[in-house]
Formats: structure tokens, sequence, C-alpha cells
């Protein structure tokens, strides 16, 4: 089973891992090198920050 993360925030910033642990050090990853490009969109100043989990 994979675990996917993604960064609302940011449009197509999608990553997983095997665990929990492993898809956010990845999502973090891909933030980071997200906005290291060119595109990379003016952040807001203020965002609201949810967590959601599902068991299947």
């Amino acid at each position: 089973m994979e675990i996917v993360a993604e960064c609302p925030v940011l449009p197509g910033c999608v990553s997983q891992g095997r665990t929990r642990e492993e898809a956010l050090a990845n999502i973090r990853e891909a933030i980071e090198l997200y906005l290291e490009t060119e595109e990379a969109p003016e952040l807001p100043t203020a965002f609201e920050v949810a967590e959601a989990e599902v068991i299947v």
C-alpha cells in the first residue's frame, strides 16, 4: 500500500511513500524542489492546515 501526500497550495505537488514518515519526507523534498522552479507561485500569507486519515 502506498500513502499519497500532496500540498494543495502548490498545484501538482504530490508525492508518496510506503509509510506515513516516508510520504512526509518525500512531500517535503517535493515542496523544496517545487519552490526552486521558476514557475513556483507566490505563496499566500495565510492558509489553513488540515489533516485527514483514511483507513481502508
